[in-house]
């Protein structure tokens, strides 16, 4: 079987960074995506080629349409067609709804929700007429219970399942398999970030294991959903939050 190709957008740092590492170790050939306006993209690929790890990459501005048909394109020609896609990129304008402006509500959901169909849909065609593909959405907890200011956030990542189960049906035939995972509190360096006294006396009680989840943990649900033994997974919210929020 020829190697897949998987794009991981927001590839870069943080999750993205679990995901992308964990998918080259599983044998995938990984191509990530980053905001135009990253500026230490160079340096992060050389420490990741230090640690043994090579990838393509390419700035890709998410929200725009067209600027995603123009890379895709781009990509598919110098590294092959895309088997895999995880929709992983994702920003925070977190405030009261009192506070919050349409500026922050429109970026919010054109980087977060409108995304999922920017990138999906330049590679939605090839994967049902190769028979095979695997999509995988990433929401959020808080798209499932709603958070104190991110009525933004909130929405767009509850908008990203709706998403995933309609177009899950349409291609069910086709052996592709659309999914949505809903991760928790991460240990990323974002979130350890937080004071210490915040971690464990706001959030930590919140999260009946008692600890922060593992990137790896996240990026070893998306290789599952990846594998041909997921094939019979479609259309699912998985959820990884350490039993913070059930349903």
């Amino acid at each position: 079987m020829a190697q897949r190709i998987a794009m991981v957008t927001g590839g870069m740092g943080g999750l993205g960074e679990s995901i992308s590492t964990k998918m080259a170790d599983a044998g995938y050939k990984v191509v990530v995506t980053y905001s135009p306006s990253n500026t230490k993209y160079r340096s992060w690929l050389d420490e990741m080629k230090s640690k043994g790890h090579s990838f393509a990459a390419y700035p890709v501005d998410v929200a725009d349409f067209e600027d995603c048909a123009t890379k895709v394109a781009q990509m598919t020609k110098a590294v092959g067609p895309i088997d895999i896609l995880v929709n992983n990129a994702g920003i925070t304008r977190d405030m009261t709804f009192k506070k919050m402006t349409k500026a922050d509500w429109d970026a919010v959901m054109h980087t977060n929700l409108d995304s999922c169909f920017n990138m999906t849909k330049q590679v939605m065609d090839g994967m049902s007429e190769r028979s095979w593909g695997r999509v995988i959405n990433v929401s959020s907890v808080n798209g499932q219970k709603g958070a104190f200011g991110q009525t933004n956030y909130s929405a767009a990542k509850a908008g990203i399942h709706g998403f995933t189960k309609a177009l899950a049906l349409e291609v069910a035939r086709k052996n592709v398999t659309v999914n949505t995972i809903s991760p928790g509190y991460i240990g990323t360096k974002m979130v350890t970030a937080i004071p210490k006294e915040i971690l464990d006396t706001k959030i930590l009680p919140q999260i009946p294991v008692n600890r922060l989840g593992k990137p790896d943990e996240v990026a070893g649900l998306i290789i599952y959903l990846c594998s041909e033994e997921a094939a019979f997974v479609t259309g699912a919210n998985i959820s990884i939050n350490g039993g913070q929020h059930m349903y």
